[in-house]
């Protein structure tokens, strides 16, 4: 079997004037969860869409288990399965009824009821979608997404709208994807998501892929374990504070300073004596461990959950 399931290069999608996804490279491998990062409008789902056929790019190859979507449609079609940021699904169908449509669209794949259990839905199984939740929704199209038995898993903002238990609903049901040997390609805004699922993650912005590593390579590459946010009065000079002890960066964002930093207990007594010194009130500080949202700030100066 090829340790690459999904591999693109130089995939370029226009919109009018408008640069959706502009020469990416991406490589997924056989067995990994992978996710992909990033603000909307970044060209996540673009990317997504020509990886799972739907939309075709304007240049660049794509090779999924192997095959291109030029001559193997047919058989990919078989070989994935694809949950969208939304699905319509008949509303006066049952859980079970829904599950068994989809099932017929595949040649082999799972049992209808085993798939009910995997997204822990067999309660629901005479229950009409209209009456299901929001989180049970989701979740029934996932099972959708799995009734085929999957290779290849995308997802697409899975969790978006969901309630925390709901979300952790769906991890769970994708690390049993995960147990059955399946590859899981999301896109998320959830950096708690990302990190705990993914083995690696690729951040993307603005059509490029800027940055791809694990979850704790890209941390560690800020060169700093925690963050320090302080809000003053009157605001500091920046420049003093990316000179103080132990601050790797400093940067200012909406009047809250963030201050990505390798020992809290270096930097604060510094940054204390430095707004003391210059008169300046500390409002607020608070402090926590760098994440990913630290590293796509620290690289483009914008918020992972920006519009």
């Amino acid at each position: 079997m090829s340790t690459i399931a999904i591999e693109c290069r130089g995939l370029t999608k226009r919109y009018g004037d408008v640069v959706a996804v502009d020469g990416l490279d991406l490589s997924v491998r056989t067995g990994e969860c992978f996710g992909l990062l990033g603000p909307n409008g970044a060209g996540k789902t673009t990317t997504v869409e020509i990886l799972e056929g739907i939309s075709e790019p304007d240049s660049g190859g794509v090779v999924i288990l192997g095959e291109s979507w030029t001559n193997g449609a047919a058989s990919l079609r078989e070989r994935i399965g694809i949950q969208l940021q939304e699905t319509q699904l008949a509303e006066k169908l049952t859980v079970l009824e829904t599950i068994t449509l989809f099932r017929s669209f595949y040649r082999r794949g799972l049992e209808p009821r085993d798939v009910m259990r995997i997204v822990r839905l067999e309660e629901k199984e005479k229950a009409w979608v209209r009456k299901l939740s929001g989180g049970q929704k989701q979740r029934l199209s996932l099972a959708a997404a799995l009734v085929g038995d999957p290779e290849i898993l995308f997802l697409d903002e899975p969790t978006t709208g969901l309630d925390p238990q709901a979300r952790r609903q769906v991890w769970d049901v994708i690390a049993e994807v995960r147990s059955r040997g399946g590859t899981v390609l999301l896109t998320t805004h959830y950096m708690e998501e990302a990190e705990r699922l993914c083995e690696r993650v690729a951040i993307v912005d603005r059509g490029k892929v800027i940055a791809l590593d694990t979850p704790a390579g890209l941390i560690a590459g800020l060169g700093a374990e925690h963050v320090l946010e302080i809000e003053t009065d009157p605001a500091p000079d920046l420049a003093r504070l990316q000179g103080l002890t132990g601050v790797r960066h400093a940067r200012i964002d909406g009047g809250i300073v963030s201050l990505t930093v390798g020992e809290v207990h270096v930097a604060v007594p510094a940054l204390l004596d430095e707004l003391a010194a210059a008169s300046i009130g500390l409002k607020r500080l608070t402090t926590h461990h760098a994440t990913l949202e630290d590293v796509f700030v620290a690289m483009t100066g914008r918020h992972l959950r920006e519009s």
